[in-house]
């Protein structure tokens, strides 16, 4: 019988949710929630019962104290130092602990919440919810035995030894850790058997009302894995009669355990639910023909089924389910499941195209925005470049690349030397195309050598199209061969290769010689007008390979700053003596902004809420950037950083002072986290400004 009761604990672990000797939680701060607001199927969100850093071990300390108040013996948990042994790492909590010789409460709480990966708050609510050892009379002289039974591990409510717990595993840090243990077994994680799934996230379950059978139960839609984590540790929901007398006791069937857990959660940290908004990654988007391919994840808190992800592009909203694998989700998120993951198609056409993801919400709150990032998509007709020829002598290079976006094979690409036509296949190796165009290849590269006669010419180049569609021409560039090829009319020669953007700035590469010497020579990169010159003295084998007689050292790559949107880029050959300057081309790119700057300066208690002050700002630009902040999870929109903010400026006097942003934001009592962050939509990313908590 006693292996058999051993066997029984060690499974189950359910704790007493009765609370027979302390049934109604006494409110340590202002009512925060009412009975209505108990949902059985949603009692804490995920996101929330696994924040391991909702509290740091100081902060943990301050509540322990102020909440319990004077002690009147040495048990009180404000007080209380304890001997700890060390665990190692398992597939439950995967963080080692490191036992010490008389270590506080507030410090064990700490470390086994980073341990095990659960909220030192979720177990601070438990401690009181099972023991009354965090407020009230008890707490401040608890008894040896509450102390040994601190979180009702191992304490089954249906044994047949009334209030029994086995003693293997009584003490306060043995209670802790075990039980934060047991809150990720009952996700069956990878390395353990699927045991748990009487209460699986996503289907309806049975919920007694109290012990008794004839008491009735509840069909509970059990929404997340937190919310069964609750049940299989204390498996009743309140009824009516607990919910209405929500700080007193209900009738005979009533069960507390649930509600007072809720009860306490909500009245000294804020909304157990958090943030219900869904969260999640817009990790790429990639150009695929006719369209793009939009890569990332997401998932809503508040439930544990795949969500709905939503595609804008150009106004036009693409739906699919994220239910694709994502094992890194799932363990970051302590899911069973990892159906989190989403790559979809859209079809844009041709064009440069902002491409926006989010994430559509389920039960309360609003769909979130994963994010936004621009992608250039190339569809239907052949596109490519004629480049400038090489003339040495009598003997012209041409030479160029030229691409069909309906296949990633070689195409045909037809040159016309004053109307005399000569096809070549477009096969040959092209490195910058690959990086340009990854999708494709590198196989899109031709060249041809033709001896012309003495004079002025012209060649002009074709893709030629396959499947639907039509041939599409490349470019055409006017050419003069000389006799003796020593001066090549004194007109610099040269090709603008490719223009690529990252934050703040605009790449431009590409190579210029001019014919009347082999050194190397200057360009003119304009950027939206504005000049920035650059000597072409980088090494670059293949225009020598190409032009010999002038050596290698023609090349440039040059990043060049450049205010965030669209830019546009043109590059001049400047003549190093007589004759005239060559216009190697303009291309466009967008720029993306740099991520905002600025900080989170000061929240303080007001009236009515919390009063919170900073500044923000993106490198480059004078405009005033938005900032959301976050209070508890909860979104609040600051929609222009606009304040003065001379000290700013003295920093920063680019920017100038109009950057500063102040807010009051309505909020209950109780401790409260709040973070700021610099949203500008040109940005990959919003980065965050800062972090304060303060209580009130």
């Amino acid at each position: 019988m006693r292996k058999l009761l051993s066997f029984f604990l060690a499974m189950l672990v359910v704790t007493g949710g009765l609370v027979a000797w302390d049934a109604s939680p006494q409110p340590a701060q202002a009512l925060a929630v009412n009975g209505a607001d108990f949902d059985p199927g949603f009692i804490i969100s995920d996101e929330v019962f696994f924040n391991s850093n909702a509290m740091s071990e100081a902060q943990i300390q301050a509540f322990l104290t102020s909440t319990i108040g004077p002690c009147s013996n040495t048990n009180c948990l404000s007080v209380k130092k304890l001997d700890t042994s060390s665990r190692s790492a398992d597939a439950l909590c995967r963080g080692a602990y490191v036992g010490a010789a008389q270590e506080s409460v507030a410090r064990i709480l700490y470390k086994v919440g980073q341990a095990c990966g659960i909220n030192p708050q979720v177990l601070i609510a438990t401690l009181q919810k099972e023991q009354s050892l965090i407020s009230g009379p008890i707490a401040r002289a608890p008894s040896n035995s509450r102390l040994d039974r601190a979180m009702g591990y191992a304490c089954p409510d249906n044994t047949v030894i009334p209030g029994y717990c086995d003693p293997a595993f009584g003490g306060v840090y043995n209670q802790l850790y075990k039980a934060a243990w047991q809150f990720k077994r009952y996700a069956n994680p990878p390395g353990t058997s699927a045991f748990f799934t009487k209460f699986r996230p996503g289907t309806t379950a049975n919920v007694q009302y109290n012990v008794p059978v004839s008491c009735g139960t509840k069909p509970v839609y059990i929404r997340n894995q937190a919310t069964a984590n609750l049940y299989y540790y204390t498996p009743y929901t309140p009824n009516q009669a607990a919910l209405n007398n929500l700080y007193g006791t209900g009738n005979g069937c009533s069960a507390y355990g649930n509600r007072n857990f809720w009860v306490y959660f909500n009245n000294w940290f804020g909304s157990s639910t958090g943030r219900v908004d869904p969260v999640g990654a817009f990790d790429s988007v990639a150009s695929e023909r006719g369209g793009v391919r939009v890569q990332g994840w997401t998932l809503d808190p508040s439930t544990q089924n795949s969500i709905t992800v939503e595609i804008h592009v150009n106004g036009v909203v693409t739906r699919a389910s994220a239910n694709q694998s994502r094992p890194d989700v799932a363990r970051a998120y302590s899911r069973s499941d990892d159906g989190f993951g989403f790559s979809v198609f859209v079809s844009t056409g041709s064009g440069t195209h902002t491409v926006c993801a989010y994430g559509v919400n389920e039960g309360s709150g609003s769909n979130a925005l994963l994010g936004c990032k621009t992608g250039v998509v190339v569809s239907g007709d052949p596109f490519g470049n004629l480049e400038p020829p090489t003339v040495v002598g009598k003997s012209v290079t041409f030479t160029g690349w030229t691409i069909d976006p309906d296949t990633v094979n070689p195409i045909e690409a037809h040159i016309y030397i004053d109307g005399s036509g000569i096809p070549l296949l477009a096969s040959l190796p092209r490195a910058d195309v690959a990086r340009a165009f990854p999708q494709f290849g590198n196989a899109h590269g031709f060249r041809a050598v033709k001896d012309l006669s003495v004079g002025r010419h012209e060649v002009c180049g074709y893709g030629i199209n396959v499947g639907g569609g039509s041939n599409t021409a490349i470019g055409c560039r006017s050419f003069e061969v000389k006799t003796d090829g020593s001066d090549q009319g004194r007109v610099p020669m040269g090709n603008f290769e490719a223009l690529t953007a990252s934050p703040g700035t605009v790449d431009a590469r590409g190579w210029a010689i001019d014919p009347d010497t082999a050194k190397p020579i200057d360009v003119d990169v304009y950027v939206n007008g504005a000049k920035t010159t650059v000597t072409a003295d980088q090494t670059r084998d293949d225009v020598a390979r190409n032009a010999p007689g002038w050596g290698s050292q023609h090349g440039f790559a040059r990043s060049i700053a450049s205010a965030p949107g669209t830019s546009r880029v043109c590059v001049t050959a400047v003549n190093s003596g007589r004759g005239a300057y060559t216009e190697l081309g303009c291309k466009t790119v967008s720029v993306p902004a740099l991520p905002a700057i600025g900080a989170l300066d000061g929240v303080r208690p007001t009236p009515g809420g919390l009063a919170i002050h900073g500044w923000a700002a993106t490198p480059m630009l004078k405009d005033p950037i938005a900032v959301h902040v976050y209070v508890n999870g909860v979104g609040h929109v600051i929609p222009s950083a606009s304040g003065d903010r001379p000290d700013v400026a003295a920093v920063y006097p680019q920017l100038g002072s109009r950057h500063g942003y102040t807010a009051t934001i309505p909020v209950g009592s109780g401790t409260h986290t709040v973070c700021a962050y610099g949203v500008q939509p040109l940005a990959a990313s919003n980065p965050l400004l800062g972090c304060k908590t303060v209580r009130i």
